[in-house]
C-alpha cells in the first residue's frame, strides 16, 4: 500500500512530498482510502469536519469502537512515511486480524484526519480540533493559505459545506478507545534495539508569528544609516532563539520566513518569522517566547505563564512604533497518555517483553483526542536514522511490518 501512495504528491526533484489539506494531492489519497475502505467492506463516513472513518461494525454511543489511524496529508518536501505508515499499518492490522479469525466484541474503526500538519493553513491538527471543539470554526474558516485562500473558500471549492465545520459529539461518541501508529520522529527506539516503542507523553508545542516593519526603500541607493530595515530584528531574533533554546532546555526553531514585497533590489517593508518551539517543561517554552516577544519590542507578559489548554488565538502584542507584533497561532499543553492504557498497549505490542515506552516532541491527532478525554495511546516504529519531516525519512520494512503485528495484537486486546 506504501507503493500505492509512492508517487501522490511527489516532488521529482527532491524527492520529498507536498500535500497541503484539500489540495489535488489530497483528494487523491482520500480517494484511495475510500478505495481500500471499500475493498475490505468497511463503512466509510466523512464528518462534518473532513476526517474520514472506515468502520468493521456499527459503532454508536452506547457501542463505542475501538479506532486506530493517523493522516495521509504532509509537511511540505516531507517523507513518506509520516502520516501514511499509521493509515496503511492500519489496515494491515485489520487483514492480519481477519486471517486470525478475530471477531471483535466491538467495531473497529480506520482513521484519516484531515490536515493534521498544518503547511498549508499553519494550524497543526485542525481535523481533531475542530472536532474535539478546541478549534472554534469560525477562526478555522479564517485561516489563509499562502496564496490568500481561505479554509472556507478551498472548503466550497472541494464540494464541503464550511457552515457544518465545529465539535462533532455524534463522531466522538462512537470512539471508545484511539491507537495511532507513527513513524518515530527521532532515534530513541535505536537505541533501545526493537522496532516497536510506545509513547508515554508529548510535548507542550506552539507556534508564533513575528512581524517585524520596517520601511521599504530601493537597495543601492538608502545609504545604511538611513535604513529601516526588517530584516535585522528578524535575524537578531533567530540567533536569540538558538541560544535561549539552549539555555532553557528546550528546542526552538524558525522553519518559516516570508518578506514583503520580496524583491532582491529593495529593502523588506515587511519581515515575518514563524517561531516553533517545544520542550518538556511547558513553563520553560513559554519563557522563551516571552524573552524573545520582549527582545524584539513587545510587549506579552503573559506568555510567562501557562497558558489554558486551547487553541484560541492570541492577541498580537506590540511595543508600537518599531516593536514586534507576535501572535500565538497554536498550543497545545504537555500531552501524557493515561498509564493504564499505555502499559496494557506496550504489554501487548512488546510480546515477551513489554515495548519500551518514551516521550516525544512531535505533535499528533492522538495527543488532541487525549486531551479531550479520550483514551489514546500510540505506537512508534523505529526510524534508523532519526531523520522526519524530510525526504531522507525512513523505515525498514521488516519494522513495518512488526508494526503491524503488534498493532494487531494491540487491538486484538482492546477489542476482547
Amino acid at each position: 500500500m506504501l507503493e500505492q501512495l509512492a508517487h501522490v504528491g511527489r516532488d521529482p526533484e527532491t524527492g520529498g512530498y507536498v500535500r497541503d489539506a484539500w489540495s489535488p494531492a489530497d483528494l487523491e489519497l482520500r480517494e484511495w482510502f475510500a478505495g481500500e475502505a471499500g475493498r475490505r467492506g468497511l463503512d466509510l463516513r466523512e464528518d462534518r469536519n473532513g476526517n474520514l472513518w472506515a468502520w468493521w461494525g456499527t459503532p454508536s454511543p452506547r457501542r463505542p469502537g475501538v479506532v486506530t489511524g493517523s493522516h495521509l496529508d504532509s509537511v511540505r518536501h516531507g517523507g513518506a512515511y509520516d502520516g501514511p505508515l499509521g493509515v496503511v499499518s492500519a489496515f494491515a492490522a485489520l487483514d492480519l486480524l481477519r486471517e486470525r479469525s478475530v471477531t471483535p466484541a466491538v467495531p473497529v474503526g480506520v482513521a484519516c484526519f484531515s490536515d493534521e500538519e498544518g503547511a498549508r493553513f499553519g494550524v497543526p491538527c485542525v481535523g481533531s480540533r475542530l472536532l474535539t471543539g478546541v478549534l472554534a470554526p469560525e477562526r478555522a474558516l479564517a485561516l489563509t493559505d499562502d496564496d490568500g485562500d481561505t479554509l472556507a473558500d478551498v472548503l466550497k471549492r472541494a464540494g464541503r459545506r464550511p457552515d457544518a465545520l465545529g465539535r462533532d459529539d455524534e463522531t466522538l461518541a462512537c470512539v471508545g478507545t484511539f491507537v495511532e501508529l507513527h513513524v518515530e520522529q527521532g532515534r530513541g527506539l535505536a537505541g533501545e534495539g526493537r522496532p516497536v516503542g510506545v509513547a508515554s507523553a508529548i510535548w507542550p508545542h506552539g507556534r508564533w508569528r513575528f512581524d517585524f516593519r520596517g520601511r521599504a526603500d530601493h537597495a543601492g541607493t538608502t545609504r545604511l544609516s538611513d535604513r529601516d530595515d526588517p530584516m535585522l530584528p528578524l535575524a537578531r531574533m533567530v540567533l536569540a532563539a538558538r541560544e535561549a533554546a539552549e539555555r532553557r532546555g528546550v528546542v526552538a526553531t524558525v522553519g518559516k520566513v516570508r518578506v514583503s514585497p520580496g524583491n532582491a533590489n529593495a529593502i523588506p517593508g515587511l519581515a515575518s518569522a514563524w517561531l516553533d518551539a517545544r520542550g518538556p517543561d511547558e513553563r520553560a517554552v513559554r519563557a522563551l517566547v516571552a524573552e524573545l516577544a520582549e527582545a524584539a519590542g513587545a510587549t506579552w507578559p503573559a506568555l510567562a505563564a501557562p497558558a489554558s489548554p486551547g487553541d484560541a488565538a492570541a492577541p498580537a502584542r506590540s511595543a508600537g512604533t518599531g516593536g514586534a507584533v507576535v501572535r500565538e497561532e497554536s498550543w497545545t499543553p504537555v500531552v501524557a497518555f493515561e498509564a493504564a492504557l499505555r502499559d496494557r498497549v506496550a504489554r501487548a505490542a512488546g510480546g515477551d517483553t513489554p515495548a519500551p515506552i518514551l516521550p516525544t516532541g512531535a505533535g499528533h491527532d492522538a495527543g488532541i483526542l487525549a486531551a479531550a478525554g479520550v483514551p489514546s495511546a500510540m505506537l512508534f516504529v523505529r526510524n534508523p536514522t532519526g531523520v522526519s519531516h524530510a525526504p531522507d525519512e525512513h523505515a525498514e520494512r521488516a519494522d513495518c511490518e512488526a508494526g503491524v503485528v503488534a498493532l494487531a495484537d494491540v487491538l486484538e486486546e482492546l477489542c476482547r
